[in-house]
């Protein structure tokens, strides 16, 4: 219930976006693509630029931020296999309203900004997946938002180790062999605190044996613990009756 609480309400569900385009629709796209290697750290792509185009993961992490006033990083997002970058930029004819970076090595996708309008212009099967994925994305921000603006920091480093523990979910790997493997500079820039703050919260959640560290990664090793510092209780939705 939980992971499918965090994976509808805090993913951009574009992972299946591609599904179902004609022949010709894919050909026009698809065959359109180049992919990259982009090595952990490297810009993907500016706030302010000009779309030329949009960005599909093959396989990797990156995340989304913005830079405060102060020129600290604010991660509003972290995206993985399956999603796509810089879409509504390009649908909007905007710049781009953040900035992607690779948080580990990543494969990357891109799909000129041309061939995706042409594609698009002659699918409407993908046009309706783009519209829900920019409502899912709209209310994303805004469930990331509220909880940057409501929750304490110790409720959202919990809730974003849980977040994390969904991202860097291994296919079919259980639930207690996951590794979260994220800086403690990145992790902090996501919870919105100081890194200082953010050791000494992970101090406290390991005395108390809620997590276990390397200086590498994060596992969690008492989801209901966790659970409870997030102060999730009675915010997932109802389990739907079964019938009978």
């Amino acid at each position: 219930m939980l992971s499918s609480y965090l994976s509808g309400s805090f993913r951009l569900k574009t992972d299946q976006i591609f599904e179902g385009l004609t022949a010709a629709g894919s050909e026009l796209l698809l065959g359109s693509g180049v992919t990259h290697l982009y090595r952990k750290g490297e810009i993907i792509f500016r706030e302010g630029g000009i779309p030329t185009g949009i960005y599909h993961i093959k396989s990797g992490k990156v995340k989304k931020y913005k830079l405060t006033p102060k020129g600290r990083e604010q991660i509003i997002y972290l995206c993985s296999d399956g999603e796509l970058l810089g879409y509504h930029a390009v649908l909007a004819e905007e710049h781009y309203p953040d900035t992607t970076a690779a948080l580990t090595n990543s494969e990357i996708t891109f799909f000129p900004r041309e061939s995706f309008l042409q594609a698009l212009s002659q699918s409407p099967e993908l046009s309706n997946r783009l519209l829900k994925a920019l409502a899912h994305e709209f209310s994303l921000f805004i469930n990331t938002f509220t909880n940057l603006a409501t929750k304490t920091v110790r409720e959202r480093l919990a809730f974003n180790l849980l977040l994390l523990e969904e991202k860097f979910r291994l296919a079919d790997a259980p639930i207690e062999a996951v590794d979260i493997h994220l800086s403690r500079t990145d992790l902090a820039n996501m919870i919105g605190t100081a890194k200082e703050t953010l050791v000494r919260l992970l101090k406290d959640f390991k005395q108390k044996k809620l997590i276990q560290t390397t200086s590498a990664s994060i596992r969690i090793l008492n989801r209901e613990g966790i659970i409870t510092e997030a102060n999730l209780m009675g915010q997932q939705p109802a389990a739907a009756p079964k019938n009978k």
